[in-house]
Formats: C-alpha cells, sequence, structure tokens
C-alpha cells in the first residue's frame, strides 16, 4: 500500500478513495475508517447477521418499485407520501436538483460537501460561493449571506445543516427566518444529511415548514444515519408539486433490494437505532477532549459525526494523512482538495473509544516524532514548502467564483502576463468580480468568535488577525469598540471577499432532548487529559510573506475571508437510552 497510496489519493479528484480500492492494495482489510462518516453501532450485529441469511433472495429478486419502500418509509417517518421522492444516495437527487430546478446560479458557504458546488458547474451554472472564515469558527452568518446572495443576483440559495466537513449547525428559528427571507428565490435547499447526530435542539429539522412553502427543499440521508453508505438511500421533503417534479424523473426501480430490506426492516430496530445515535453524541465529546488536548491541534465545535480539526504549524495534511495510512493503518480525511479549505485540516469521523485511543496515538508519532523515524512533519518557515496544492485550488476560487479553469484561462489572456494579482475582465458567466482589499490591519480581539482553545498543557495560539476591506458591504453596528492591536508589516494578499465585522446575539442552552420541561441534563462527564506536552517540542510560528492559498499567522487562507456571525453553537449533551422509534425528520416519535 505504501508505494501506491499517493496515486490512490491523486486519482479520486475530490474524494478519498473508496474502501474497496484500499482493501485491493493491502491484504483484503481496509483500515481503520475515520474518513467515510457512518455510524459505526448500526445496524445491530443482529441485523448484519439477518441481512446475510437473506443475501441470496435479497440480491437474487428485482425489488418492489420506489412507490412502495417510499410509502414504507414516509408511515415509519410519519411524512405524507406526496411529499416525499427517495433517491439512490442523496447525490442522486442533487443531480436532479440541479437539472430541473437551478436555470442559471447557485450560492453555497464552503468549505461543504463538494457535489454542492461540483455538480453546477458542470451543468455550466454559475456558483457563487460563500467563504466561511477560520477565524469565526466556520461559522455561517446567515444575515451575511443573505446579503451576499442579494449582490450577486442567485437564483438558487443551499445551506448544510449541520455543515459538512466543519459540522457548524443552525438553530431551526434562524433556518425558517432564512427560508422567509429567501421566499423570492427559484428554490431554497436545506441539506440535513447529519442532523440526525445533532444534540442541540429536540427537533432542529425544517421538513414540516418546508413542506408549506412554495421553494423549500430538505435533503435528507439514509446511509450515514444508519450505517449503511453502500446501500445508497436518500430522500428529500418538499410541497407536493417540487418532490412530484423530481419524483417522476427518478426511474420506476432506482432503489436496490438492499434498501428495500432495510426499510422494511427499521420499525422493529427503532431502539437500537436511537441508542446508536446516543452512543454517537457521547463519543464525539469524548473525542474532541482527546483530540483538544494534543499540542497545537484546533478542534472545531461539530453537531455532525465527525470533528474538524487544524493541524499543528507546519503540518502538511497530505504528508499526516499517507503517513497514518502507511504507518498506522488508519484512514483520515485531508481537506485541502476542497474549495474553502486547506490541506492543514482534516475531517476525522467520530468512532469508539479504543479506535479512538489508536488515532491519537498515531497523531503522537507522526506530528511529534515520538516514534522510531523521529521528526515526521518539518516546520515551516517562510511558507514555500506547501505542497497540498492549496495555493492553486484557492486561487482558481477566488479569482474564479467557481467558473474553474475556463474562467481562469480567460482572465489570464485578458491579463496579457496571466500572473497572479493582475486585474482582468471576468470571465462570461462567472458573477460579480471580487473587490480588491488593502493589505492586512489587525483586528480587535473582541471581532468575532474565539478559536476553539486546545488543551492548557499545549503551546500557547497567536491571536487570530485578518484582513478588513476597504469598502464593506453594509456591517452591522459594532456593540463594542475594537481593542487596539500593535501594528504588522504590510505584505501583499491576494483578492478578497470583504469581511463584515459580527452581530451579538444572546446565546441559548440547548435544551436536553429526553428532559422534562425545565429540566437541566447532569453534565457529561469530562474525558481524561492525554499526556503532559511538555515532552513534545513547541512548533514555531512561520516568519515572512505568505504564499495565496497558505494560512497566514492569523490562519486565514485565500478563501476564508469574511466575517463572524452571531448564532451561537450550541455544545453536545448526553443522552439517555431511549424506548420508541426516533422520527426521522424530527417531528416526534412513534410509539
Amino acid at each position: 500500500m505504501a508505494d501506491n497510496v499517493t496515486s490512490l489519493f491523486r486519482s479520486t479528484a475530490a474524494h478519498s478513495p473508496s474502501m474497496a480500492a484500499l482493501a485491493r492494495e493491502s491484504d483484503g482489510a481496509g483500515p481503520v475508517d475515520f474518513c467515510i462518516p457512518c455510524n459505526p453501532y448500526f445496524p445491530t450485529p443482529a441485523m448484519f447477521e439477518d441481512m446475510a441469511t437473506r443475501l441470496r433472495e435479497i440480491i437474487t429478486y428485482y425489488p418492489s418499485s420506489a412507490d412502495t419502500i417510499t410509502a414504507e418509509l414516509c408511515s415509519l417517518l410519519q411524512l405524507p407520501p406526496q411529499c416525499v421522492a427517495m433517491g439512490n444516495g442523496s447525490t442522486e437527487l442533487i443531480t436532479w436538483i440541479d437539472h430541473l430546478l437551478v436555470r442559471e446560479s447557485l450560492a453555497v458557504p464552503v468549505p461543504t460537501f463538494g457535489r454542492w458546488t461540483d455538480q453546477p458547474m458542470e451543468t455550466g451554472k454559475r456558483v457563487d460561493m460563500f467563504p466561511l472564515q477560520e477565524s469565526s469558527g466556520f461559522a455561517l452568518d446567515l444575515a451575511q449571506y443573505t446579503e451576499f446572495i442579494r449582490a450577486r443576483g442567485t437564483k438558487v440559495a443551499v445551506i448544510c445543516n449541520p455543515n459538512n466537513p466543519d459540522g457548524g449547525f443552525l438553530h431551526k428559528h434562524a433556518v425558517v427566518q432564512f427560508m422567509d427571507a429567501m421566499a423570492d428565490l427559484d428554490l431554497v435547499v436545506i441539506d440535513e444529511s447529519f442532523l440526525e447526530f445533532a444534540d442541540a435542539e429536540v427537533e432542529p429539522s425544517v421538513v414540516q415548514e418546508a413542506m408549506l412553502r412554495p421553494n423549500v427543499i430538505v435533503l435528507r440521508s439514509l446511509g450515514k444515519n444508519f450505517g449503511l453508505h453502500g446501500i445508497r438511500f436518500g430522500y428529500l421533503v418538499a410541497n407536493p408539486a417540487l418532490a412530484g417534479r423530481v419524483r417522476s424523473m427518478l426511474p420506476k426501480w432506482n432503489l436496490n433490494s438492499f434498501a428495500e430490506h432495510v426499510v422494511f426492516m427499521l420499525k422493529e430496530h427503532g431502539t437500537e437505532y436511537q441508542q446508536s445515535l446516543h452512543q454517537v453524541r457521547r463519543d464525539r465529546m469524548d473525542m474532541s477532549g482527546q483530540l483538544s488536548s494534543l499540542p497545537g491541534l484546533t478542534v472545531y465545535p461539530s453537531q455532525g459525526n465527525f470533528l474538524f480539526v487544524r493541524l499543528p504549524v507546519g503540518a502538511e495534511g497530505t504528508v499526516v494523512r499517507d503517513r497514518m495510512l502507511t504507518e498506522h493503518r488508519l484512514l483520515v480525511r485531508e481537506c485541502g482538495n476542497k474549495i474553502g479549505s486547506s490541506s492543514r485540516f482534516l475531517r476525522l469521523v467520530v468512532r469508539p473509544q479504543v479506535d479512538v485511543r489508536r488515532l491519537v496515538s498515531g497523531l503522537e508519532q507522526v506530528l511529534y516524532g515520538t516514534s522510531r523515524r523521529g521528526a515526521a512533519v518539518p516546520e515551516q518557515a517562510t511558507g514555500t514548502g506547501y505542497s497540498s496544492g492549496t495555493a492553486a485550488i484557492d486561487r482558481l476560487f477566488s479569482e474564479t467564483n467557481g467558473a474553474g479553469t475556463q474562467g481562469l484561462a480567460a482572465q489570464a489572456i485578458g491579463a496579457g502576463t496571466g500572473a497572479p494579482g493582475l486585474p482582468a475582465a471576468p470571465a462570461a458567466g462567472i458573477g460579480m468580480p471580487l473587490p480588491a482589499v488593502p493589505s492586512p490591519v489587525p483586528v480587535g480581539a473582541d471581532a468575532g468568535m474565539p478559536m476553539p482553545a486546545a488543551a492548557s498543557s499545549g503551546p500557547q495560539q497567536m491571536p487570530q488577525q485578518a484582513p478588513q476591506p476597504l469598502q464593506p458591504l453594509q456591517p452591522p453596528p459594532m456593540q463594542s469598540p475594537p481593542m487596539q492591536s500593535p501594528p504588522v508589516p504590510q505584505q501583499p494578499v491576494p483578492q478578497q471577499m470583504p469581511q463584515q465585522m459580527p452581530q451579538q446575539m444572546p446565546q441559548q442552552m440547548p435544551q436536553h432532548p429526553l428532559a422534562a420541561p425545565g429540566q437541566v441534563p447532569a453534565p457529561a462527564p469530562v474525558p481524561a487529559p492525554m499526556p503532559a506536552a511538555a515532552s513534545y517540542p513547541s512548533p514555531q510560528m512561520p516568519t515572512g510573506p505568505t504564499p495565496p492559498g497558505v494560512p497566514a499567522r492569523g490562519g486565514l487562507t485565500a478563501a476564508q475571508v469574511r466575517g463572524t456571525d452571531g448564532l451561537s453553537q450550541a455544545p453536545g449533551a448526553s443522552w439517555s437510552g431511549a424506548q420508541s422509534w426516533p422520527e426521522a425528520a424530527g417531528m416526534g416519535q412513534l410509539s
């Protein structure tokens, strides 16, 4: 595997290689999977045994029609069948949404699930990408996103809640307000593929509200929360006209026999499914605590079944990924090929504690040189050793706003020399040109959400800095004056989107999903701390100019240049066991 691992990742473009491909390159057994966001506790062993016993019957015969399988799912979820369309995975539904309902342009915050950017670009649509900022914990400010959509004149808006890869969460009331504000758009899509793993609200889904609105679709996944990515099944919820339009284009047998078998057996395993979700949420808290104790590693708040982490200064994500796979047989998701991210970030799927301990041990050896090979990741002196291709991705994003290589080539021809940074007329169909910004200016300490802090045993984090635009788009009023910071040397930066100051909103405490009204749940146990960081070498902050696409000293990349939001991030809470089937659409429970 060691000889072919790099080529495996290069051949998969914006996604990681499949577990089948990795297994073929080894002894037939795949690595421990921290890459594919799948529920590790469901189906139960008894369910797998049942499917194995009936394997011959399942794969020999045709499944029932999609209408029959959809009717059974709707009976389970208490949804009207005329408002639901089931697909062969959420990507099939995204494809039909793009073909049928996206006319010319689509807006989406980045980084996010790659099909929301790639699919419309493949069909010639303009994709208006709204960069989430690292210094705000990648939180989405819906007010600023609304202004961005209005300024661009975008026809379709997408929100992923929780977002992939960072796990950022939006409260239901804020999403409903956004849907109402976008009532004049062709379409609003709320992708709730990972919402089953959230515990910030009792009923966070907006499917009930979507069915009453003429232009809203809610997308839901089944493979992720049921732990069955290979079956490929998901569904959308919308008003009957929208859902019927998509459903009419789907093949009669677009769902396979495995999907039918699982849907019809779920009603007998509601308690086990609910308990699996509870365990994932507990594991998320434990895993976050263990990873946060590693020096220089930043863990962002998440309501998904994964954690978004920033590697220590000097750590190259592709090196970490390859060594974790070849030396420790652990598959992690390096995010340098996600638009709006960089190779300094990993997405790590929540797994049982025994696997997490193995992950932490592997990261210690790879990041801090505690193995026999010594220091594995060289320190970054000037930024010139950054080798993930992030600079090219960020330049492609920031200079073309999603138009891709055609737009970049047109700009290079218009500029004559094609040198980065030279002004050029935008290519046809790429939307508004990005405004120029001056050299970075320090921002006060109270501007934006503070970064998640590592454990006290780790090295001190440098204060976050962000470039201030020359002409911001109607910034909201500040509630407190910014603190003064010492000036920093002026240095050139790539063309960026305007940044806005955050709006302060009162933080809401999440209601425990199973607690009685007014009852406060008991706090979750704090995980045991990792060994003290004194034994690790302290990483040094890079000096000198920062090339495009490389995180600067404040942690920003060329594609992460917007302001912060005022919506609070709700922490996870421990859940107790459930005794009834959890309604996947967030509309109560079936007894």
